[in-house]
């Protein structure tokens, strides 16, 4: 199984998640958005995530905003290139699938009812399959406040998702080369 996990990240902590779901996977190769190619052909899986800014997916403005008030603050560790690039959802906007790839989606958000905090997740889920691919989940991980940190568990959490998926893809592999014999 090949998968790739592609990130955008303020504070950390969604690079944290991103990698806790690549241990999950069994390894898998990480990018920030920044570093992914719009076009994905060789992974059999792509998990894609981000943080929640302002009810969905975060813009250029958002993410400028919350670095400016890291800056302020001057205690808050940003991600280096942060504020730079187009951001996860320009990259969105390029991607392109390719025959038969499944993905799925992640964000990190406050710990309130999603009616509060919004779901970035179901943003990037809804591109994803605007772009051709199938879905298999889409999930949440929770911080204590808005620059962090993650919620005790939140790690391991995100490693038990990357198993399950990495375990689902084994299973379609398998159901695939059943049906060809």
């Amino acid at each position: 199984m090949s998968a790739i996990v592609v990130y955008e990240s303020i504070y950390g902590n969604t690079r944290a998640v991103a990698e806790a779901i690549v241990e999950g996977l069994g390894g898998a190769q990480v990018l920030r958005v920044n570093d992914a190619p719009a076009k994905l052909e060789s992974a059999d899986l792509i998990v894609v995530g981000g943080p929640t800014h302002m009810h969905g997916l975060a813009s250029s403005h958002s993410r400028r905003m919350a670095v400016e008030a890291a800056k302020e603050d001057g205690g808050t560790v940003v991600e280096p290139g942060a504020a730079d690039g187009p951001g996860l959802r320009a990259w969105l906007r390029e991607l392109r699938a390719g025959e038969g790839a499944c993905a799925a989606s992640f964000d990190t958000r406050l710990d309130k009812p999603p009616a509060l905090t919004g779901v970035a997740a179901r943003g990037i889920a809804r591109r994803l399959r605007h772009c051709g691919f199938e879905l298999l989940g889409s999930e949440s991980f929770l911080v204590e406040d808005a620059e962090g940190p993650l919620e005790q568990g939140e790690l391991e959490r995100a490693r038990d998702w990357g198993t399950r998926l990495a375990g689902e893809i084994r299973a379609r592999g398998t159901a695939v080369t059943e049906v060809a014999r």
